[in-house]
């Protein structure tokens, strides 16, 4: 990417603490060093989300979805579309002034 543009990371709202903040600072870092070429960088950390994750597990162990639902203040678990909505969201030219951000979207899980 020469110049203008915008790279978002992915990241998780979990326990993974020292992943977590490793991806934090390299998100931060790179904004710092690419802004001077007009290129953005952010992060995005989805909470529990239905994929197909660990072998289909959502499908597989369903009494899990109740379980992780009950953790989030909207009451359920994400779906991959409006994970998908928030990834689009800092690469989009409506968020030009914005870069080195950890956007959550967790539904509210574990407030």
């Amino acid at each position: 990417m020469a110049h203008r543009g915008a790279i978002v990371n992915t990241g998780s709202n979990s326990a993974y603490a020292s992943m977590k903040g490793g991806l934090d600072v390299l998100t931060r870092y790179t904004a710092k060093e690419f802004s001077t070429r007009g290129i953005r960088v952010d992060a995005v950390s989805p909470g529990p989300t239905r994929t197909r994750i660990a072998d289909d597990a959502f499908t597989r162990f369903p009494e899990v979805v109740p379980v992780l639902a009950a953790r989030t203040a909207l009451g359920r678990v994400g779906e991959p579309d409006g994970i998908g909505a928030v990834i689009a969201t800092p690469v989009s030219d409506e968020s030009r002034w914005v870069t080195a951000q950890n956007i959550e979207v967790s539904g509210g899980c574990n407030l």
